[in-house]
């Protein structure tokens, strides 16, 4: 049998040829390829950050900006999908993002947990509740030292931070306030800016508070014109109502603190008076539980009940600024859901005090973190 196709179908046109794309369009193209490009390697392998403020000096400086490693951790997918990229949650008071949807937190494996000393970048846990109302990942950035890690139990005595009964490494360049007393000479307002040394305050013509580096602190003690230097230590046993837990049961303040045992995914704490105190946030408003106490019962999701069992795990975080600082003391831990990555490289840093040449710090440009 013979069948007679048409060979228009498998003949190929000649003498046409395909539209060329206008400059405009190529223009176009080029440009959405890029966007999508840097949404992905932003969203699933680093990030820039820029140093708001002091609370790690002198670690990081205000003006430093800094590469932020997403895969350390493993990259956290957005939880609100819907969200202008490149730009801040809030642009001139209109939010750059659509909270109707948000999806459920998940990470992709990364190379580790966040570490003992690590310095991270994660969204702020005091900006979680319904008084707030703003997506974990839409919440203001901070960058803190990573303290303590799930199930460690961590103490602050005398502003010396114990893990586990044990002194933790104080970062090299860290910093804390000082009561220094002169004999009455000037000090020299060149040599304190060399050294990194800030005047808080001062108490009479030859006393001052002053914060001083971690490693020019014996160098400013052997000037001839300091009689002494003494840390400034909240004492303990003193109810600080701004330091976590903000309930006077826990006489805590920044310089002495504790013990709390960091929650970690799997432990299950008996519930009383004390320890809902210490971990009620983290059930009801990290957790999403509904938590009621009539009596001395304690209700979760209208359930009785003497004891939880926590889904997530929890992280102490500190600024090396020690005095200057909004951290974990004041707003207690950091849930793992908030945690971005981790910071690497300075790759640029700037001192804004100074003109544009002079304020360059040239000597952090491209500085590994640690």
């Amino acid at each position: 049998m013979f069948m007679n196709w048409n060979a228009k179908f498998f003949t190929k046109k000649t003498g046409q040829s395909k539209a060329k794309k206008s400059k405009a369009r190529e223009w176009f193209d080029a440009l959405v390829f890029a966007l999508v490009v840097s949404t992905v390697i932003r969203g699933l392998l680093f990030s820039a950050y820029a140093i708001p403020s002091g609370s790690m000096e002198g670690t990081q400086l205000p003006g430093d900006y800094l590469f932020v490693s997403k895969i350390s951790y493993g990259p956290r997918l957005a939880i609100t999908p819907f969200a202008i990229p490149f730009t801040e949650p809030v642009v001139g008071g209109v939010k750059t993002y659509w909270s109707g949807i948000q999806l459920p937190y998940f990470r992709l494996p990364g190379f580790s947990s966040p570490k003992k000393g690590d310095i991270v970048v994660f969204n702020k846990p005091d900006e979680a509740g319904p008084e707030y109302n703003i997506p974990t990942d839409e919440r203001t950035t901070l960058i803190k030292r990573c303290q303590a890690t799930p199930g460690d139990v961590l103490s602050i005595i005398n502003g010396q931070v114990f893990i586990n009964g044990k002194a933790m490494v104080n970062a090299p360049k860290a910093q804390t306030s000082y009561a220094v007393v002169t004999d009455g000479s000037d000090l020299n307002p060149k040599l304190l800016e060399d050294m990194r040394i800030t005047i808080r305050g001062q108490y009479a013509n030859n006393g001052f508070e002053m914060v001083i580096p971690a490693d020019q602190l014996a160098a400013f003690k052997s000037i001839s014109n300091i009689k002494s230097v003494t840390p400034v230590v909240a004492t303990a046993g003193t109810f600080d109502p701004e330091v976590f837990p903000h309930n006077e049961q826990f006489k805590w303040n920044v310089d002495n603190f504790g013990p709390l045992k960091m929650p970690a995914k799997g432990w299950t704490v008996a519930l009383n008076d004390s320890t809902l105190t210490l971990y009620r946030r983290a059930i009801e408003i990290y957790e999403g539980n509904t938590v009621n106490v009539k009596g001395k019962d304690i209700f979760i999701n209208g359930k009785k009940t003497t004891s939880y069992t926590f889904k997530m795990n929890y992280y102490w975080m500190m600024g090396d600024n020690r005095h200057d600082s909004l951290d974990s003391r004041f707003w207690g831990y950091v849930p793992e859901d908030h945690i971005i990555g981790k910071a690497k490289l300075t790759w640029w840093s700037t001192d804004s005090t100074k003109n544009i040449l002079s304020g360059i710090r040239w000597d952090r440009l491209m500085r590994p973190i640690n």
